[in-house]
């Protein structure tokens, strides 16, 4: 591994940190509007909104609700930053041009795809094991009114336990397809807008490097960059997370497609965008401060 790859696998771990704990009540909320039950003819949905989600979680767990599964996230992030930075990194050197001349926002892109492909993996079963952990307890409410058992996880290992029990080692994969759209996607547009961003502010503020740009113009590069994620691969996110909490034993789906069309059936177009208000909200700070971060550690190791 060359330096210039330590260095982003280095930065890109403590940024990765950073995200995480801006991030993950967002987080929370967002999965917990993606994953709730559909409502019985006549009866109210379980959360009006991100507020009301926001408020009845609080009510229930307390603050630390917000943070539920952010045990598996915290073990692997710091690794998922590192993979996509460091990747970046590789397909930047890749796509160097003989003439030396810079990379372009369409390179950008392309490094941001192969980003994308290298995390899917690490992304899909830590996900996996999150999106359990924050969504059980509403569904053990709607199993207990049922009168149906649940099973209760005590931690991100407890979900491990039981995925593997059921469907082996590939159970963690459930919901791979819509991840590796989500990833590559999502990052090609958000390092490429990133990357444009940083250009024009340094042309509007004379500057002749993007590495002479301040605290709060990468900021305002990194956090529109991450709101830039979510716009065209929301519905595949909210298609892994349904996907991820489905039923082992029983499940309701029977892949990303079926998913997507119960989904609309069932709940027309607006089901694909269920949490797309806590995802856009949560994207600015969370990512804002995870390219800071990052271009803050890179610039000090180099």
């Amino acid at each position: 591994m060359g330096s210039d790859a330590v260095v982003d696998f280095i930065s890109g771990t403590v940024a990765g940190a950073a995200q995480l704990v801006v991030g993950h009540p967002f987080d929370t909320i967002k999965v917990k509007l993606q994953s709730q039950p559909k409502p019985a003819l006549g009866e109210l949905p379980q959360f009006a909104g991100a507020f009301d989600a926001t408020r009845k979680t609080l009510a229930s767990d307390g603050i630390k609700g917000l943070f539920k599964g952010m045990g598996a996230p915290l073990a692997t992030v710091a690794l998922f930053n590192a993979v996509l930075f460091a990747t970046r990194g590789q397909m930047e050197k890749l796509l160097a041009h003989s003439d030396g001349s810079p990379l372009t926002v369409g390179d950008q892109f392309v490094a941001g795809m192969g980003a994308g492909v290298a995390v899917s993996f690490l992304a899909c079963p830590t996900e996996l094991l999150k999106c359990r952990l924050q969504a059980q307890g509403d569904a053990a409410k709607a199993a207990e009114a049922a009168e149906v058992t649940k099973v209760r996880y005590r931690g991100p290992f407890d979900v491990l336990k039981h995925v593997r029990a059921e469907k082996g080692t590939l159970g963690l994969f459930k919901g791979f397809t819509p991840t590796l759209v989500r990833e590559v996607t999502g990052n090609a547009v958000m390092f490429g807008v990133y990357d444009y961003l940083k250009r024009q502010l340094a042309a509007a503020q004379g500057l002749k490097d993007t590495k002479e740009l301040g605290v709060g113009s990468l900021v305002l590069a990194g956090g529109l960059g991450g709101a830039a994620y979510w716009g065209p691969v929301y519905p595949a996110d909210v298609i892994k997370s349904r996907m991820q909490v489905d039923d082992l034993r029983n499940p309701q789906y029977r892949g990303m497609l079926d998913c997507f069309s119960k989904t609309v059936k069932a709940e027309g177009v607006g089901g694909l965008y269920r949490g797309f208000g806590p995802a856009l909200a949560r994207s600015f700070p969370a990512n804002g401060a995870c390219f800071l971060v990052y271009e803050l550690v890179s610039s000090s190791l180099k």
